[in-house]
């Protein structure tokens, strides 16, 4: 009889995971016995305890390299940099996501079982607190996010990717006002990411049936035997190809590349405003933290095979993200497209091979999220009676009525264009130069053009904002709380801070560029 023999923890290494789920079930426990009142304060106070608590443990394991749990996590260099990216961009999106002071019981509704546009449905919109359930959802998809980047196989990688889709499904359809909308934009996503999660786990089953082919090691879709698979498996190179493929397509469907990005314009602009903001700074983050992984550790022996592929994923994604931005009347649609084009440039920094091209992608990711959760604070604030003025036409004169805030989100989509003294211009520079070493200069110069059609689209919104007089149509941008305004200084600092002196986080993204093998 075989002993069974368990799997070592380092609970060390896994305490930013396991803090993170841990204080999703209390927040689950709060809804049940925490008064009404009272729960919107606890929730937000646990979840920030929760995320501090885990940056902490982060900070601790700085310079740990190693493999836990049975090979399924690896904590090395860009686990922990990737994991700490994640914990801060979430602490700014849980300030945004507990603000009640912008509008009574904030951006989500208060009951989400209430039918849309009903006359419940608008009084609540009106008078109501907010759901609490929010916060128990968001820290179980930070958890799952840290589980994603650290993911040392496929089936946990899976395990992680819809630990934290699920809880994002269900914050999509909780906004308050727009419910329909709202609702809409949940089911499109659910229905899409579905379909993603069956090709990843398809992919999953061929990668393991290529491992199969091994002569002297058992088959397994842990990322050591699927690294040594592809350079001496005997199975046919098949399988290998298609699980590459499907795998590709479910993470990507994560980095909201083209073309599986259908679903990301319509989730920006129903989705709850700090949601949209979390997913665009932290689903990014963990999906490219997962690709990175996937295509550097697992697959890197295949390079060769599929660089060319992922390269024109890149220019397409930057195409669609560019061209389609300009034809935008949404601000959250217009971010969306914003999002999908900083998908590709991320791309052409996974396909950068070596340090160089990691560090500048990770730098790219904390860089990048810092100014579109400052962006979507923005977005928070300019309010007319019926809630949120996403519509362009509704911003002109903007900056006229509020040249502070007009004036913060300039600067914001000045760093988006990549406008030198900004993260913007940094982080771009930080994935092409490894680019244009490697000898992909197609891809920097796709890079460079979609730079500057994107351009366009952000300096219409400053002429529209600065250049335009206020109308009877024009909004009003309210008073932040303290939580909002937090998360815009921390936000709008960071893209100065990482414009002018971007060497001390470059040096930390440089020095964790190294996975364990």
């Amino acid at each position: 009889m075989t002993e069974l023999k368990l799997p070592s923890l380092d609970y060390a290494a896994l305490a930013p995971i396991l803090i993170m789920l841990g204080a999703a079930l209390v927040g689950v426990l709060v809804e049940a016995f925490v008064p009404r009142r009272l729960r919107n304060t606890v929730q937000l106070l646990v979840a920030l305890a929760a995320v501090f608590a885990a940056l902490t443990m982060v900070v601790r394991g700085a310079g740990s390299r190693l493999i836990t749990a049975g090979s399924a996590i690896a904590v090395d260099g860009p686990t922990l940099f990737l994991q700490g990216a994640i914990l801060i961009l979430a602490a700014m999106a849980l300030l945004l996501i507990g603000e009640r002071a912008v509008e009574r019981g904030g951006a989500f509704v208060a009951h989400a079982a209430v039918t849309a546009e009903s006359a419940d449905d608008r009084r609540q919109a009106e008078a109501a607190g907010g759901a609490t359930e929010v916060y128990p959802l968001a820290t179980f998809a930070i958890g799952g996010m840290l589980i994603f980047v650290a993911a040392n196989d496929l089936l946990t990688m899976f395990i992680a990717l819809e630990v934290f889709s699920l809880p994002l499904y269900l914050l999509c359809a909780l906004a308050r006002r727009r419910r329909l909308l709202s609702q809409e934009a949940a089911l499109k996503y659910f229905m899409l990411g579905a379909y993603a999660s069956a090709f990843f786990l398809f992919g999953v089953a061929l990668i393991y049936g290529f491992t199969g082919g091994l002569p002297d090691r058992a088959a397994g879709v842990d990322f050591a035997t699927v690294h040594a698979a592809v350079g001496g498996s005997t199975s046919s190179a098949v399988l290998l190809f298609a699980g590459m493929a499907l795998l590709a397509i479910g993470l990507l469907f994560k980095a909201a590349a083209a073309p599986f990005h259908v679903w990301t314009p319509d989730v920006y602009q129903g989705a709850p405003t700090p949601v949209t903001g979390f997913m665009a700074a932290c689903t990014k983050v963990a999906a490219f933290g997962a690709l990175l992984r996937v295509f550097h550790v697992a697959f890197a022996g295949a390079a060769w095979d599929f660089t060319p592929v992922l390269g024109a994923v890149a220019v397409l994604t930057m195409l669609v993200g560019a061209v389609l931005a300009v034809t935008q009347t949404d601000i959250k649609r217009l971010l969306a497209y914003s999002s999908i084009a900083n998908a590709g440039y991320l791309l052409v920094g996974v396909l950068s091979p070596g340090k160089d091209g990691l560090s500048g992608t990770m730098f790219y990711l904390v860089a990048y999220g810092f100014s579109v959760l400052a962006a979507f604070a923005v977005v928070t604030l300019v309010r007319d009676a019926d809630g949120e003025a996403t519509h362009l036409s509704r911003w002109a004169g903007l900056g006229r009525r509020s040249p502070f805030f007009a004036a913060i989100f300039t600067f914001i989509l000045l760093a988006f264009a990549g406008i030198p003294l900004t993260s913007g211009f940094t982080s771009k520079f930080a994935i092409f130069a490894p680019a244009l070493e490697a000898n992909q200069a197609w891809l920097v110069i796709a890079g460079v053009l979609t730079s500057m059609v994107l351009a366009f689209p952000y300096l219409r919104v400053v002429v529209m904002m600065w250049l335009s007089e206020p109308g009877d149509a024009t909004p009003t941008v309210a008073v932040p709380g303290a939580l909002t305004s937090a998360a815009l200084a921390i936000g709008v600092l960071a893209t100065l801070a990482l414009g002018v002196a971007p060497a001390p986080l470059l040096d930390l993204a440089n020095g964790a560029a190294e996975f364990v093998r």
